[in-house]
């Protein structure tokens, strides 16, 4: 979602669906005369132990206002998902919806406005109350930077806009006008206000907690070209909220294309090159698996993944970095998901094929599999909800009917099945069309297992008579994941399933 701007041409072009996609209805009458796949599970053998926590990210956009039916919809998922580390981002097409004091402060007044965006920030506090969250105002003020004339914006909050972030050089280079914007924005939700540039009170009577704020997003570092920019102004931040919010905690980077930027990590991940006492508790990042407009569903179940590979590898690289300057610090991949070709053309309505949503929810599964075997401590589905002209691929809810789609229940069945703390063990299944994995957990013997294919499997279980499984697949469609048992010994898996076995 983020990373629209850094796409190439090609990967924002429309795809052209010619013809009705039929995804393997032959492979899935046959599945019987299939051999089953062969999988291994020694229980016995911990490789590594979990540190890792499924959650998803929110993105500002005009249906999360309150009164829309598909606001109270999507909430009312969040609340009963009950996630940890879920992300909220005000961000940069919204300025009204994103930045608390558009014009410049003057001896005369200043434009400090809140009234658009509490209302969302109170139902999004209301839907995770009791869970920790993390926050991003992504969006600076543009006052804050050298400009040749001053930025506008829609007066219509509801209107997008891409260009209003300008200018590379703040005006004050010592960044204290910019902590300072932040810390009267945090102190506002969680001392009650604050004193504004002439001395005047604003009251809020807000007192929640703010327990990770993550500083800025790319690509709106458009401020912030080099790594060296981008730090010193996480640390002008950071201290600027820090001075009225101490407990709070900091996420930095939130890189859009993390393998492209290596320098970010080796300057950021130092602690030489940051102010005395300033903490690097989290960095972060993201991945969109991205398929060229000529290609279909029958290619994106091999481009997903294949470019998964390419993001865990640069993940190791990223984690060998952190290891070794800044081991203390822990990783939030807090924005994995697809954007298709479709996405972002105005007047484009081409839905993705039904299925594409399993694709889209097997992709996850798989890379939690994957990032928790790494360590990664939190990984973050994207997003809560899109809609036509407004990445529709990465959405979690169906915008139609106002429920959640398969990614979200996907997500759900993760959350509800594992933990940090779980151990996971020596995992093997003979097919590269599947992925599998097995975790010891407080509850009992578990198995994930994913389909990355259009065409049905069969696994063969051990112990299989006190297996129970709950999957999501084209037959469970916008509901939750459905129970399943295993027949003779094996268990069906539909294409693109992602199933949890228990025993």
């Amino acid at each position: 979602m983020h990373s629209f701007n850094r796409l190439k041409p090609e990967q924002r072009g429309i795809l052209r669906v010619m013809a009705p996609v039929v995804i393997g209805l032959a492979s899935v009458a046959s599945v019987h005369a299939q051999q089953p796949a062969s999988l291994s599970i020694h229980w016995d053998k911990v490789t590594v132990v979990s540190r890792s926590t499924p959650t998803l990210q929110v993105v500002v956009n005009p249906p999360l206002r309150p009164g829309q039916p598909l606001s109270a919809a999507s909430y009312q998922a969040v609340k009963e998902l009950g996630a940890d580390y879920v992300r909220y981002v005000p961000w940069l097409p919204y300025p009204k919806l994103a930045v608390a004091e558009l014009e410049p402060p003057t001896a005369q007044k200043t434009s400090w406005d809140f009234s658009l965006i509490d209302p969302m920030m109170k139902d999004f506090f209301a839907a995770t109350e009791g869970h920790p969250t993390v926050v991003n105002f992504s969006t600076m003020p543009a006052w804050l930077f050298k400009t040749d004339k001053p930025v506008t914006y829609p007066a219509d909050p509801n209107q997008v806009t891409w260009d209003y972030t300008k200018g590379t050089e703040l005006l004050h280079p010592t960044g204290k006008e910019l902590g300072d914007y932040y810390g009267r924005l945090v102190s506002w939700y969680v001392n009650g206000g604050f004193s504004d540039e002439n001395g005047v009170r604003h009251d809020s009577g807000y007192h929640y907690k703010l327990p990770m704020w993550e500083v800025l997003n790319e690509p709106e570092f458009e401020h912030s070209t080099t790594p060296e920019q981008y730090t010193e102004r996480y640390d002008a931040i950071v201290e600027g909220i820090r001075r009225v919010s101490p407990e709070t905690k900091f996420m930095g980077m939130a890189l859009a294309a993390p393998r492209d930027n290596p320098r970010y990590f080796e300057y950021f991940l130092d602690p030489a090159n940051h102010k005395a006492d300033i903490p690097i508790d989290y960095i972060s990042y993201h991945f969109y698996a991205s398929p060229t407009a000529t290609e279909t569903i029958a290619d994106w179940q091999y481009t997903f993944f294949d470019q998964a590979e390419g993001f865990l590898t640069a993940v190791k690289y990223i984690e060998s970095i952190r290891k070794r300057l800044s081991p203390q610090t822990k990783t939030d991949a807090d924005e994995l998901g697809v954007i298709l070709p479709t996405d972002n053309k105005a007047g484009d309505n081409v839905p993705p094929p039904a299925a594409y949503w399993n694709l889209a929810g097997s992709l996850y599964a798989y890379l939690y599999i994957e990032l928790s075997s790494l360590q990664i401590d939190i990984i973050g589905e994207s997003q809560l909800i899109g809609y036509p002209t407004q990445f529709p691929s990465v959405s979690m809810m169906n915008w139609i009917t106002n429920k959640p789609n398969a990614r979200f229940w996907v997500l759900k069945l993760l959350k509800d099945s594992f933990h940090p703390g779980d151990q996971l063990v020596e995992t093997s299944i003979g097919s590269r069309d599947l992925a599998a994995q097995a975790f010891l957990t407080p509850t009992g013997q578990k198995l994930l297992l994913v389909n990355k294919r259009s065409r049905a499997f069969e696994v063969e279980l051990g112990d299989a008579t006190k297996a129970s499984a709950l999957t999501v697949d084209g037959k469970s469609g916008d509901g939750p994941a459905r129970a399943v048992k295993p027949i003779a010994g094996k268990l069906d898996l539909e294409p693109f399933s992602v199933t949890v076995v228990s025993w």
